[in-house]
């Protein structure tokens, strides 16, 4: 079979080897670009015809070639082929097969360089939209989940150490609040890449009268590019993107990290279902969370491919460079990943039961509600550094004598402050240790319920 003749042959003696073919074509994985690329060309086609380089006649033949590629591609018949190179190349081959050399007026007024550029930037737009509604699903199953657990009480961690009793409700409602700035995050990022970098060409822009305001327009895009060397040389949207992804996936790696420890035996907190959970070749009692594992594991990959995405770009003179080729793969697979993170972080979170009762009993245990018996003393008129260290007495002593705050008496209490009155029992339960958190956005029940509250009226208005 003939090799195709490459669009920049008429330059070269030879042609090209095939390791160099093999090691530099782009189509194996910038073939994901293909119907972005055939939408481009359409808008291009409208552009040419309006400015008067292709007759009504030459645009209906090209559009209508355009809209039967489009329709190959869609149904997995489009052949692609490694010896032309990359997407663009493949699409006008195919053009060419069916309309002949008219397709060759197509790449009249723009280069590879801006053509890539606007498909990866419509792409990026596309991937925004999809991450930012399975955040939204996320948040919902978040949401979902804290209101039917709104009473159960757990222990609140610093440093992986009990610290006070907060409810389950709050805690996920964490999650939600970081989900929520990876929505906005998202929206920035698709943002800065809502702008068309049609017209530039190469690098110069070019001389002929074509209209690329309406060329934008037609392609979605809010903005045009501002300086052509820019436009062909910038890929700040792809590490952009891929930095939200990678805060994205930080923030699925540390919840997974948590369902991982709840689960367990020593924290028992949850109960994963079976059909989420996988088991041991050896082992036969053993339940894993590898999915939890799994989103934690692949964290390494996002942020890997935002790390590589910057060294890529550093130190690049302007204005395009082949380097730019190696931005695709790390931005599908962190797209992907991230896309199936999310779904997997929403089934976890739906599929988790509760284990309320243990996570009380956790809750109630040890000294966590230290903190009130110094804020009742502060409220006495001590001072809180001298509560801070008379609590730290009474806690050292119920450590030697291995006590609780909540069996102490009312005699005992008092031989370390005389201040201490019958009403410090009330201070020593979980429950009422979070009913007492009064202040806004605090572990309160009435509290955590407002903030509920603002989240489904929040994710009301993104319908």
């Amino acid at each position: 079979m003939k090799t195709p003749q490459k669009p920049w042959s008429g330059r070269f003696s030879s042609p090209t080897k095939a390791s160099i073919e093999q090691f530099t074509e782009s189509v194996s994985f910038d073939c994901r670009l293909a119907p972005y690329d055939v939408r481009a060309s359409r808008a291009h086609a409208d552009a040419l015809h309006s400015a008067g380089i292709l007759t009504k006649r030459e645009h209906q033949r090209i559009d209508k070639a355009l809209r039967e590629i489009l329709m190959e591609i869609e149904n997995g018949k489009f052949q692609f082929k490694a010896e032309l190179e990359d997407v663009h190349m493949n699409i006008e081959h195919r053009l060419r097969k069916k309309i002949g050399d008219l397709a060759g007026k197509l790449h009249t007024a723009r280069s590879r360089n801006d053509l890539i550029a606007a498909d990866m930037r419509l792409y990026i737009k596309d991937a925004a939209t999809a991450i930012a509604n399975l955040i939204t699903a996320l948040q919902k199953t978040i949401v979902e989940k804290a209101e039917k657990n709104i009473k159960v009480i757990m222990p609140g961690y610093t440093h992986l150490q009990r610290a006070q009793p907060v409810l389950f409700a709050h805690h996920l409602m964490a999650y939600y609040e970081m989900l929520a700035r990876d929505y906005g995050r998202i929206a920035d990022a698709a943002m800065r890449a809502d702008v068309c970098p049609l017209g530039s060409c190469a690098l110069a822009g070019t001389a002929l009268p074509i209209d690329w305001e309406a060329e934008a327009k037609a392609l979605g895009f809010s903005a045009t590019a501002r300086n052509s060397i820019d436009a062909v040389s910038d890929r700040d949207f792809v590490i952009e993107f891929l930095a939200v992804a990678a805060i994205i996936m930080i923030h699925l790696s540390r919840l997974a990290e948590e369902i991982i420890l709840w689960s367990s035996t020593e924290f028992g907190f949850i109960t994963l279902p079976d059909e989420i959970c996988t088991g041991s070749s050896i082992m036969p009692h053993k339940k894993n969370p590898d999915v939890a594992e799994l989103i934690r594991g692949k964290t390494g990959r996002v942020v890997g491919a935002l790390t590589a995405m910057i060294t890529i770009m550093k130190g690049l003179p302007l204005s395009y460079n082949r380097d730019f080729q190696e931005d695709k793969e790390n931005l599908f697979n962190a797209v992907d990943t991230v896309a199936a993170c999310l779904e997997m972080a929403r089934e976890l979170i739906s599929g988790a039961r509760i284990n309320a009762d243990v996570m009380e009993r956790a809750a109630d245990s040890a000294f966590l509600t230290s903190v009130d018996l110094t804020d009742y003393l502060v409220l006495k008129g001590i001072p809180f550094r001298t509560a801070h260290q008379l609590v730290g007495k009474i806690v050292r002593s119920c450590e030697q004598t291995g006590k609780n705050l909540q069996d102490l008496t009312l005699k005992e209490f008092r031989a370390f402050s005389t201040v201490f009155e019958k009403d410090v029992s009330r201070l020593l339960s979980a429950r009422g240790s979070v009913e007492r958190k009064t202040g806004k956005f605090s572990t309160s029940p009435k509290e955590v319920q407002k903030s509920i509250h603002h989240a489904q009226c929040e994710l009301e208005k993104r319908k």
